[in-house]
């Protein structure tokens, strides 16, 4: 291990190129870099296309989305070409001079490195010169995960150099992402010092300061015309709450942002309290609307008559389907949460349930069915299949990549679509159900399979398939 002290370590660094020379580094090196303005800096030097030694254009990068331009650039000092293990190995050493200095050469000092072996860590987002455990030279980003965890972003596609292999570090000078993320720091203890004591609106918060005051009058108003409403349907909205913002109490609804901040959607639409609770039953109307307990439950609150009228109808086309498949599904029940009933959908293999919000026993009982021909077609296994060829074929913006249909072990049939474009992409399967086969001719098989599989959603219509000899004869036509 290294025993050189890097608290009294200075490095000088020589021999710079000065961009107004026109002298590129190559493609691909991690550069120092002092800036017009005097900052310091670092990264990966990436040319542009057009880029010559006549006209330099491109970009040194830090990382996705960060990267200094050539023209921002005074300096540059290539990082990549050291090893200074053996520097770092004598105690002795205080002072390192990256290539010999001659008289009046340009050269930068760098002092005052700390280390992670101290509880040093740099502030979120600050640019730091690293001294790594291998002996070399680089530069990072503090990405911070924690108060003693982060790691050290050094260029795109979040590359990134871990605090185990970093020996010491020294904060470089400020730019405009530290800066901005300072910024938001000093503006988030300003905010929790204004919240610590929040002012209050009279007017706003007549009944208080407990939003389920707000809750329960409006709920009182709600019950005239929906008498089975309840305040845990009506929550099943997003809920407000009463909170401080900016030194004031609001009622607003809070959420996490990127960086897990705290972010409160205030309320506005008025200014007094009946006007916030008018809000809420309007906000809250059409949920409590669609929870009706008479449609909901219209089949009772045993979870087996669901189960049993889902299993009925999928066993019609999914004639292989069993009972004993099922066990390794999903698994349904009706549960009182808050006090009211609630459908319930949990995996078989996990304790988490999720409540499932249909506001009618059928669009439940769809949800049910939905997941047995899943289950079905799952334990059917695939005995061959054939690609249907087509040429370019454009969905709305998604491009067709592959349409193939299998045959299964029980001798039915299913089809699998694939498109997608530049961004994102996605497949969709469908089984054809036995009423398809029932035609007398191919021509009628193909207008009822297009009712499943229709062209104008994925691609290939009856004119399309018609001609192909080779699937109909995959058909068994």
């Amino acid at each position: 291990m290294f025993t050189c002290d890097y608290k009294t370590l200075t490095i000088s660094f020589n021999n710079f190129f000065e961009t107004k020379d026109k002298k590129l580094p190559e493609y691909g090196t991690f550069c120092l870099l002092e800036l017009k303005n005097g900052r310091y800096t670092a990264g990966e030097w990436c040319p542009h296309n057009d880029c010559s030694k006549t006209n330099p254009t491109g970009s040194f990068v830090r990382g996705t989305g960060d990267s200094v331009d050539w023209s921002e650039v005074a300096k540059w000092h290539r990082l990549s070409r050291y090893d200074i293990t053996e520097c770092l190995e004598d105690e002795n050493i205080g002072f390192i001079n990256m290539i010999p200095e001659e008289e009046s050469t340009y050269h930068v000092d760098f002092e005052g490195f700390n280390s992670f072996s101290d509880k040093d860590y740099p502030k979120n987002e600050q640019y730091c010169l690293l001294l790594l455990n291998d002996g070399s030279i680089s530069a990072g980003r503090w990405d911070k995960f924690s108060e003693t965890d982060g790691t050290f972003i050094h260029a795109p596609a979040l590359c990134c150099i871990d605090p185990d292999k970093v020996w010491a570090w020294k904060a470089l000078s400020p730019d405009d992402i530290f800066e901005r993320e300072e910024a938001e720091e000093k503006e988030r203890l300003r905010e929790e010092e204004l919240n610590k004591k929040p002012t209050k609106s009279i007017k706003l918060f007549k009944y208080g300061t407990d939003i389920n005051v707000y809750y329960e009058k409006a709920l009182e108003k709600l019950k005239t015309e929906y008498p089975w409403a309840s305040i845990a349907q009506m929550k099943k909205c997003t809920p407000w709450e009463i909170t401080p913002v900016h030194g004031r109490l609001v009622f607003g609804q809070t959420r996490s942002g990127w960086k897990n901040e705290r972010i409160v959607d205030e309320w506005k639409e008025g200014s007094t309290s009946d006007e916030f609770i008018d809000y809420l039953c309007e906000y809250t109307k059409t949920t409590v609307a669609n929870s009706n307990p008479e449609e909901k439950f219209k089949f009772g609150t045993d979870i087996k008559v669901y189960t049993d009228k889902a299993y009925k109808k999928v066993k019609k086309n999914y004639h292989w389907l069993t009972k004993e498949m099922l066990k390794k599904a999903w698994k349904y029940d009706i549960r009182q949460i808050d006090g009211d009933y609630e459908f319930i959908r949990q995996s078989s293999d996990s304790d988490t349930f999720y409540i499932e919000n249909f506001s009618t026993a059928e669009d439940f009982i769809k949800c049910i069915e939905y997941d047995y021909e899943n289950c079905a077609l799952s334990n059917n296994d695939v005995i061959s299949s054939y690609d249907v060829p087509f040429g370019h074929v454009d969905i709305h913006g998604w491009y067709l990549e592959q349409y193939r249909v299998y045959k299964l072990a029980t001798g039915d049939y299913k089809v699998s679509v694939t498109a997608g474009n530049r961004s994102t992409g996605g497949s969709r399967d469908f089984f054809i159900t036995p009423d398809c086969f029932k035609a007398k001719t191919y021509d009628e098989f193909l207008d009822r399979y297009q009712e499943i599989v229709p062209g104008s959603s994925f691609g290939l219509y009856k004119s399309d398939l018609l001609p192909d000899e080779k699937l109909k004869k995959f058909f068994g036509y």
